[in-house]
């Protein structure tokens, strides 16, 4: 699943990180996308790939092993049995509890994505001198200079962006599945409704909390060049210097990626879970 999303959403993912950082360098994401292009090349949009497959890789594991976990937590606190099929309200909450663990192994391949994403700019725009082109030049300049605990940056703005993020998520796409049943079994539906299904959940999920995004994303940025403020002085500050919708900076971007990559994502898994159903089955 997470292999399906990153194929993708990639090149969007990649526009998305350099327009949050650097609002002014672009003026929409054509223009993103043709710079980018006449500057780095065609690789230029799927810098950080290797970061992004091992994030996405690890984080969607973590997920949804934790999904599985938590739904069951839910089912002790409403006090229902094991096998009770959950409202989508249900599996909503059981989402949000699961993505505070995945957190922990997203934060840190994340940094190393996004800083390799938005390395030309940060060298453009003076605030470093010379950039780190490969993911072991990233990791080692982390180590170097902040320690372990450096892959750390933004872990706070990841958390605020993932608990909430995914209620909306889990809760999109179940509603969307159960619209797509119309009384029948949610497991009948075939790969449109479960595409458009995975569209819908991941649309909710970044318009609830793109501005936590693109704050997130200039912390682990910004952070090359030195110490940044937390996560509330990094909100207050873009608001002040540069207004209220400098938050929304990419989301044309995001919105696409949102919609193309979180269908593959759920197409992915819920047949690669069927398969590993049948194997276990037979």
């Amino acid at each position: 699943g997470g292999t399906a999303c990153v194929v993708t959403g990639q090149p969007f993912d990649t526009a998305k990180v350099k327009m949050q950082t650097f609002p002014n360098m672009y003026k929409g994401l054509v223009d993103c996308f043709v710079k980018t292009y006449k500057q780095v090349g065609f690789r230029g949009f799927y810098k950080g790939t290797t970061p992004a497959l091992v994030a996405n890789i690890a984080e969607n594991s973590v997920l949804f092993m934790c999904y599985g976990f938590c739904q069951q937590i839910v089912r002790r606190i409403v006090g229902v049995d094991r096998k009770t099929k959950l409202s989508d309200l249900q599996n909503a909450a059981a989402g949000s509890f699961a993505s505070a663990f995945a957190t922990l192994v997203l934060c840190p391949t994340e940094l190393v994505k996004c800083r390799l994403q938005a390395m030309h700019e940060m060298q453009l725009s003076g605030k470093i001198i010379q950039g780190h082109n490969t993911v072991w030049s990233v990791v080692k300049g982390v180590i170097q200079k902040d320690g372990p605990l450096g892959f750390y940056r933004g872990l706070s703005s990841t958390l605020l962006r993932e608990v909430p993020g995914y209620f909306f998520f889990f809760g999109g796409y179940e509603l969307s599945r159960t619209f797509f049943a119309s009384g029948r079994s949610k497991d009948e539906l075939g790969p449109i409704p479960l595409l458009l299904s995975g569209g819908f959940g991941g649309s909710c999920l970044w318009i609830a909390v793109y501005p936590v995004d693109c704050v997130k994303s200039r912390i682990q940025v910004l952070s090359m060049a030195g110490k940044q403020a937390g996560f509330m002085g990094t909100f207050v500050t873009v608001v002040r210097t540069e207004g209220v919708l400098a938050l929304y900076s990419g989301l044309t971007p995001t919105m696409i990626r949102a919609f193309v990559a979180n269908g593959a994502l759920f197409l992915a898994y819920e047949y690669s879970r069927k398969l590993m159903m049948k194997q276990i089955d037979s």
